[in-house]
């Protein structure tokens, strides 16, 4: 980290004040886009897309702060805030992903049985290890970044590490489910049997490109971990991280593509 009073922005390669600008903006379109979503198709998946948006928001505001205001750029704590909000507000996008594949798969008459996707069904466990990343990854960006040891700074990194590996991993768990449901979408009553629109019918295929999507983000965090230089650098960054996850959010929005909580209701009963 650098010395007080340097810049943080400098030091971590925030150079592109448009490219915060632009994200922030479309996000805040997004945001009205789902919440409009959540009041047409009332859904958890709607809502939790509404509250990234915010998240997303709030991280490229932050951060184009941090790239136009020198005193903000030289501030640790906005820095830290920024790191934080980024990097955990991941889970948002990957729960979501997570719980309409099982919502979908809810519809489904023959669902996997197997041991594999029995475990994958637990939206009990999926949580824990989320929570344990979404913790790991606060307090690993905490430590690293107000560390004045290298035995302090090397256990926040060690920190972020593992929920980086956190994250790759249940990234991974939400594309293996896809294809779970593209084999139980593939017989009779299912969503995609019982409802029109483009994301009903091809529903399986979307949310595996959003999870190849988050599995693309994850796995570029993982490949750059020890190797801060590349892992910031905005041509790789805003590529690989931020146009990744953003393409993902929108690809929620194609019609058909998540029941309805009343649909979800009737279906169980």
């Amino acid at each position: 980290m650098p010395s007080a009073g340097e810049n943080y922005a400098v030091y971590s390669s925030m150079y592109s004040l448009a490219g915060a600008v632009v994200f922030a903006i479309v996000y805040f379109l997004l945001f009205f886009a789902f919440v409009f979503k959540a009041i047409s198709r009332p859904t958890y998946v709607h809502f939790m897309l509404a509250f990234f948006c915010i998240i997303r928001i709030c991280a490229f505001v932050i951060r184009a702060l941090l790239i136009k205001e020198e005193s903000i750029g030289e501030n640790l704590n906005v820095f830290i805030a920024y790191q934080i909000i980024y990097n955990v507000g991941f889970f948002g996008i990957l729960y979501s992903a997570y719980t309409l594949v099982l919502d979908r798969m809810s519809f489904a008459k023959r669902r996997p049985n197997g041991p594999i996707s029995m475990l994958l069904s637990r939206p009990f466990l999926f949580r824990i290890a989320l929570s344990a990343g979404i913790a790991l990854g606060i307090a690993g960006a905490s430590i690293a970044a107000t560390a004045t040891k290298a035995s302090t700074a090397s256990t926040g990194s060690t920190l972020r590490e593992a929920a980086v590996y956190i994250f790759l991993a249940l990234s991974a768990l939400v594309f293996l489910q896809t294809i779970f449901l593209a084999r139980a979408e593939s017989s009779d009553g299912t969503y995609k049997q019982t409802m029109d629109g483009f994301g009903a019918q091809n529903g399986a295929f979307i949310l595996a490109l959003i999870s190849l999507l988050l599995v693309a983000r994850e796995a570029f965090f993982t490949a750059t971990i020890h190797n801060t230089s590349e892992q910031n650098n905005e041509k790789l960054w805003y590529p690989l991280s931020a146009l990744t996850e953003l393409v993902a959010v929108i690809l929620f929005l194609i019609p058909g593509l998540v029941p309805a909580r009343k649909e979800i209701r009737d279906n169980n009963y």
